[in-house]
């Protein structure tokens, strides 16, 4: 059986061959080098002056019964974050969760196994193939959450930086991303309530007008009610990764509350934004070694935590994804080369995809 056949790739009409994609800028095999080395150089720096010797012990003091709750609250927030997505294509299309979520957890386990990150493509395409809706739409509904995301990791991290003192270069790194924030949301609201003047400017720059799609489809997307709703729902997808975190420090019967586990988990996401190596191992545990002991934790209990963290935010996500993934019979190495010369044709030819709603 041909992979279209199954509802899962390219029509006969568009067949991969058909698509050269771009050869990036900087070879591929430079980023992987590069990338291995920070993720090894991460690891090795987090590694620095541990006492090996502690790990039974370490192993032995946790609390596993808080580290399962952790386990729970994760798995849960791709439920949520699977109705968020729900209520951005509603204006379009309406989706069912389970075909929602499913994609998100084959885009995770993606995460997890492959390098640079290649999840949100994955199931932005998966997604658009499930539902019979443009691949354009899901990526741009999926912008739509990056910045409704980084509307509340900004406002988090304002409210940290109030509590204690940040270090000086994560300061300016979170201001220049709530700079991008907010130019994005600028952006959005007013290609949203001023379609005609914005479609007017766009089409007036050559360089502008292979965008122009993307104004019609957050206009088709986008109102005050399905805005509010994924807002309010994007609360909930971080307060639940939120207390994923402080039921890990529950877990080493630590002392602090949730607005350090706000904190830390702030500090993780900024710190690992960029893609790199698969389930970002060594950066995140650098990374969450240093929000630990920003907030007083001894250097090799931050060490210890960081890996119980990594485990409990990986291990089960993994087995979810394999399980999604599984049920597809398909493996993720085929999805994810059709869902890249599928990207790279969606960006080379610059197609317009009639959605739904521009068909009534």
């Amino acid at each position: 059986m041909r992979w279209y056949d199954k509802g899962f790739g390219f029509p006969p009409s568009m067949d991969s061959s058909q698509v050269k994609p771009r050869r990036p800028k900087i070879p591929r095999w430079l980023l992987m080098v590069l990338m291995y080395a920070i993720s090894i150089g991460s690891l090795a720096w987090a590694l620095r002056g541990y006492d090996f010797a502690q790990i039974k012990p370490a192993i032995l003091s946790v609390k596993w019964g808080w580290v399962l709750l952790a386990v729970v609250f994760d798995l849960t927030v791709y439920i949520f974050h699977g109705w968020r997505w729900n209520i951005l294509l509603s204006p379009v299309e309406r989706l069912g969760l389970w075909r929602t979520v499913q994609s998100i957890y084959i885009g995770l386990f993606a995460n997890e196994v492959l390098p640079l990150r290649p999840g949100e493509i994955i199931r932005c395409y998966l997604l658009a193939f499930w539902s019979k809706i443009p691949l354009s739409l899901t990526l741009t509904s999926m912008a739509i959450e990056r910045v409704l995301d980084g509307i509340w990791l900004i406002l988090v991290f304002i409210v940290a930086s109030k509590l204690m003192v940040m270090p000086r270069p994560l300061v300016d790194f979170a201001q220049a991303l709530g700079i991008g924030v907010a130019a994005a949301t600028v952006i959005f609201l007013y290609v949203l309530f001023h379609k005609q003047h914005a479609h007017s400017m766009m089409s007036s720059h050559p360089w502008t007008q292979k965008f122009i799609h993307v104004l019609d489809e957050i206009h088709h997307m986008g109102n005050w009610r399905t805005l509010a709703g994924a807002f309010g729902v994007t609360c909930l997808y971080w307060l639940l990764q939120v207390l994923s975190v402080w039921a890990l420090f529950k877990s080493y019967e630590m002392d602090l509350a949730a607005w350090h586990a706000a904190i830390v988990l702030v500090i993780i996401r900024l710190g690992t934004i960029i893609p790199n190596a698969p389930g970002n191992l060594g950066v995140f545990n650098s990374v969450a070694k240093v929000a630990l002991m920003l907030l007083g934790v001894e250097a090799g209990t931050a060490f210890e935590l960081s890996v119980v963290m990594w485990v409990a935010l990986t291990f089960p996500l993994l087995i979810g994804g394999f399980v999604a993934l599984f049920v597809t019979g398909l493996s993720i190495g085929e999805i994810h080369r059709h869902a890249r010369t599928q990207h790279h044709a969606h960006r080379h030819l610059g197609r317009h995809h009639e959605t739904p709603a521009s068909r009534q």
